[in-house]
């Protein structure tokens, strides 16, 4: 199945720009399990959407857009399912490829940051997220979805926004550390969020896009929603910014735990991405 049900010409892995890396894997999920499904329902969507942005007056898609079968979920643990990421993710890189991940749950970003770090060492990661995922091991392991920011800060600098959950120790963890962290009222609040939040960013990014970052009121199909988040148009107010202030190395959206009968967030799922990829081939 190839994103956007797009024709062979430009779903050629030699001509493409963009490498879609379906990672179906929620082993460490911890309220509602379900994302594993969560590629294959992006890619089932991205088959209904026109395939013009109306924002950029482009067709994103004639850049060219391979699908990669998905990746095979590793039992043994969360772990090995990260290195089985990076070993994937830095194939792409070395290709000269942007390497765009459909989770599965956030554990798996870690990998692809090691990987695009490797290539690219001054990278930022630009994290949206209702959840700080900041402790040090959760259920005993450090590599849980809930420690994946934790893990990433540890190898690079990390900004996030549109955090609205955390635990104390994360709170303490946060007190006393570099990493940049805009709670979701601070871009509710409108004014100079976007800015700001920019400010913070240069160079070589990558971006994780955890679905919960969205209004649950419009992104339900989440392990763990949070009430509160931000809208479509200032998640894409904000990407927008950073795709034309640094260079995004790569990218993904994890987190979808698709609902049985409502389509809606698998759409905007595949459309989020399709227009972050529009924004990457130039198109603003």
């Amino acid at each position: 199945m190839n994103y956007g049900g797009i024709e062979a010409e430009y779903a050629a892995y030699e001509q493409a720009k963009f490498v879609v890396i379906p990672v179906p894997y929620d082993l460490t999920s911890t309220y509602q399990s379900g994302s594993r499904r969560g590629p294959g329902a992006i890619l089932d969507a991205s088959a209904n959407m026109e395939l013009y942005d109306e924002e950029l007056h482009q067709e994103t898609f004639r850049s060219g857009i391979h699908t990669l079968p998905p990746l095979e979920a590793d039992a043994r643990g969360p772990a090995e399912m990260i290195s089985a990421v990076r070993r994937t993710v830095a194939g792409v890189i070395a290709d000269g490829k942007i390497p765009v991940m459909l989770g599965g749950e956030h554990s798996i970003s870690f990998g692809a940051v090691q990987a695009v770090r490797k290539a690219f060492p001054e990278l930022t990661v630009l994290q949206l997220d209702a959840h700080a995922d900041l402790r040090e091991a959760y259920q005993g392991t450090p590599f849980s979805h809930a420690a994946v920011a934790r893990r990433i800060a540890e190898i690079c600098p990390l900004v996030q926004a549109g955090i609205r959950s955390m635990s104390v120790e994360e709170a303490e963890f946060l007190a006393a550390s570099p990493v940049k962290s805009y709670p979701a009222d601070f871009v509710l609040d409108g004014g100079l969020w976007c800015g700001a939040i920019c400010g913070d960013l240069q160079g070589d990014i990558y971006l994780t896009v955890d679905l919960d970052v969205l209004d649950p009121a419009i992104m339900p199909a989440t392990g763990t929603p949070e009430p509160g988040g931000v809208s479509w148009r200032d998640l894409i107010r904000l990407i927008r910014e950073v795709a034309k202030r640094c260079r995004i190395r790569g990218f993904d959206v994890v987190e979808l735990a698709p609902i049985p009968g409502m389509v809606a967030p698998d759409f905007l799922a595949a459309k989020l991405i399709y227009r972050i990829m529009g924004y990457l081939t130039g198109g603003s």
